[in-house]
């Protein structure tokens, strides 16, 4: 079964400093239908102003995910962690037990756009933990994120699985699902998944789908991000 949920209808907040579009419930923006999808809770598009950003705030149990699309995030923690993560490259904290942490647009002249995403874990009260990684930009599907960080992807506490899909006109690719749930979030392009064409921002919710097949339906390459879940 196939849920698109359109970019256009997502919950949008202007701060002035920060601009952000919620794919679900996040804040004021409150829709019943919209709490998240399996454990993906939140995925914020957020756009930062220059030197403007998240001051020191703190998380407990939750995995929160960064991934920038435009610009450089100047990260700083409770755990010593002081990190720039730059566009592509993606950011997993594990804020366990407790954690406090400042993200701010690292420069005073571009604005900052990245993605915002936070899975519920499968365990609690553990150490807080920080990883960060540039995995490339190549073609096809490039496995993320994983519950035992197999094959150099980086280790999260839920059994789930994060795949960056990058695809240039005309190419097409496929996953064979091992989990019930799956869930395509669209950054750039259009993209084909098994007869449901998707836009940028838009999100498709997927159960009880055996194979996914991705196929690029423009001249802009895709660039998505592909949930495997429980």
């Amino acid at each position: 079964m196939f849920v698109l949920r359109p970019s256009s209808q997502r919950g949008s907040a202007d701060h002035g400093w920060l601009k952000s579009q919620h794919s679900f419930s996040f804040a004021n923006y409150y829709d019943l239908a919209q709490m998240g999808f399996s454990k993906l809770r939140v995925i914020n598009q957020d756009m930062v102003q220059p030197s403007m950003g998240f001051g020191t705030h703190s998380h407990r149990d939750m995995e929160i995910i960064s991934y920038v699309l435009e610009g450089n995030i100047a990260h700083k923690d409770s755990q010593g962690n002081v990190r720039t993560l730059p566009a592509g490259e993606f950011q997993l904290m594990s804020a366990g037990s407790g954690i406090t942490h400042s993200e701010y647009n690292h420069s005073n002249t571009q604005a900052l756009t990245f993605l915002q995403i936070w899975i519920e874990p499968n365990i609690k009260g553990q150490a807080p933990g920080y990883q960060q990684k540039d995995f490339g930009q190549n073609e096809g599907l490039t496995h993320i994120i994983s519950p035992n960080g197999a094959v150099d992807t980086l280790q999260i506490k839920q059994d789930m699985h994060l795949h960056q899909l990058i695809l240039s006109t005309g190419q097409s690719t496929h996953l064979t699902n091992t989990l019930a749930n799956q869930y395509v979030h669209l950054v750039s392009g259009k993209l084909d998944v098994n007869g449901v064409e998707m836009g940028p921002g838009d999100g498709l919710k997927i159960t009880d789908e055996v194979k996914l097949v991705f196929k690029s339906v423009d001249e802009e390459a895709v660039q998505a991000l592909v949930f495997e879940l429980p």
